[in-house]
């Protein structure tokens, strides 16, 4: 749990100190859609297939809402914030590339024991973790496009 608390505090200054990019409520827009989308997707994964958890196995439990509510909001926020949009092709990918070497870093630093990690592998992988991350980073890139383009025509 301490770990999951200092990684809360660091993402959150992070992303609110350093958003020069992203409006109140773009940043509203992120949040509950990766809460959503995020809670969806573990639902499926986490409770049906026991692939990972937070905490504790077969059990839905308040501290790992924490994860959800309170950490992968700011690091999509942080993303989105930093991403080279108007940048050419090559630099858009070595971003996405080096963003997602940085998320699994810190998914492997999840995995120490208590308390300092908080994550469990069932049958997942981080080899999982590589293939299904960028698919993710991909769909909230297109969300924030979207979301643009609904602010703009209104």
């Amino acid at each position: 749990m301490i770990g999951l608390m200092i990684a809360i505090i660091i993402f959150n200054l992070l992303c609110f100190k350093t958003n020069n990019r992203l409006t109140p409520n773009q940043i509203i827009s992120i949040w509950l859609f990766t809460i959503a989308f995020q809670t969806s997707f573990d639902i499926i994964v986490e409770f049906k297939y026991y692939s990972y958890w937070y905490f504790e196995k077969e059990s839905v439990d308040w501290a790992g809402l924490l994860p959800h509510l309170l950490l992968v909001p700011p690091v999509n926020i942080i993303f989105l914030n930093w991403f080279p949009f108007e940048a050419k092709l090559v630099k858009k990918i070595l971003y996405l590339v080096f963003f997602i070497i940085a998320i699994l870093m810190y998914e492997l630093l999840t995995l120490l024991p208590e308390p300092w990690g908080y994550f469990n592998y069932g049958w997942w992988s981080i080899w999982h973790s590589v293939v299904v991350n960028p698919i993710l980073l991909l769909l909230l890139l297109g969300f924030y496009k979207w979301i643009c383009k609904l602010e703009k025509a209104s």
